[in-house]
């Protein structure tokens, strides 16, 4: 007798419409036999959670999980990551949000991907991801990791951060600025795309350093290695706090003074992949989505 499969399924726990899509996959998934697992909280008490095709994620060892299974916009699957970094589990994203970076598939694609899932019919990508670590005054006060970014962001409108980027050990500059993104290359089409950084290729090893509004003659978006180690110190003396911000999720307050540590992590994201079709596909039809189905949204509904 095989193994039992099992798949966490996750989804937004307050978008009613996204529920319903997440019922009618686990319906699918159940027919084929495999369990459906969602994690407790949120999503244990909504409609999906409360189903009779599914079971609270509170007893299975997270690797008896195959592949977690994300319904939802990029910072769903994001949420996903979290779930599945750990135990090395795939995730498998459908786009249910307006660009989708992360994701794999499109809601339209929903039957072909739980066909896909069914047949085991994926190959599983690693992406790297960052650790990052906040002291001040050599006492430790955060600890994370990232999959997109890590920011060191002002934490005041009316008041400009001064910060000195550090790379391998050495300074590299001072910049008064609202902030700076280092990001991953899976990151590069987020947030550091948005302060103006390039688009990495996936395939391509490297941590950027992106500036955001820096008042300073230096203060282009760098490309470093990625076995570099960065640092960002809020200077002392100054009036400027910082937050500490990772994949946009996970905040920490940074005092003048703090340091923040990144470096490449030995524990990737492991995500699944339905298509073997190159990253500028992808890439092309993204940004192809965000001009064009903003603008025919906004023609459809002229008072959004």
């Amino acid at each position: 007798m095989s193994d039992p499969r099992r798949v966490l399924l996750m989804t937004h726990p307050s978008r009613p419409e996204a529920l319903e899509v997440a019922i009618g996959v686990a319906e699918r998934l159940a027919e084929a036999g495999i369990e459906v697992r969602v994690p407790a909280g949120e999503i244990a008490d909504s409609i999906l959670g409360q189903h009779p095709l599914s079971v609270v994620h509170d007893d299975v060892p997270p690797e008896e999980i195959e592949l977690v299974v994300v319904l939802g916009g990029d910072g769903t699957i994001l949420r996903g990551a979290e779930v599945a970094r750990r135990p090395g589990v795939p995730v498998l994203g459908v786009n249910l949000g307006h660009v989708g970076f992360l994701a794999e598939a499109e809601r339209e694609d929903i039957d072909a991907t739980v066909e896909h899932i069914v047949d085991r019919d994926y190959r599983v990508e690693e992406r790297m991801t960052l650790d990052v670590v906040a002291t001040l005054d050599g006492r430790e006060i955060a600890r994370s990791w990232a999959l997109n970014e890590v920011t060191v962001e002002k934490a005041s409108r009316e008041r400009m951060l001064v910060l000195t980027a550090e790379i391998d050990g050495r300074p590299l500059s001072t910049w008064g600025c609202d902030g700076v993104v280092m990001a991953t290359p899976t990151g590069s089409t987020a947030y550091a795309f948005s302060a103006g950084g390039p688009v990495v290729w996936p395939g391509v090893e490297a941590v950027l350093v992106v500036p955001i509004s820096a008042h300073a003659l230096f203060a282009r978006p760098l490309v470093v290695a990625p076995t570099s180690n960065l640092a960002v110190d809020l200077v002392r003396g100054t009036e400027g706090h910082g937050v500490l911000w990772c994949d946009g999720r996970r905040a920490v307050d940074l005092p003048p003074g703090a340091r923040i540590e990144v470096s490449r992590s030995a524990e990737p994201v492991r995500l699944a992949r339905l298509s073997t079709s190159p990253f500028t596909d992808r890439l092309v039809a993204k940004f192809d989505l965000s001009i064009h189905g903003w603008r025919g949204r906004r023609q459809a509904d002229p008072g959004s």
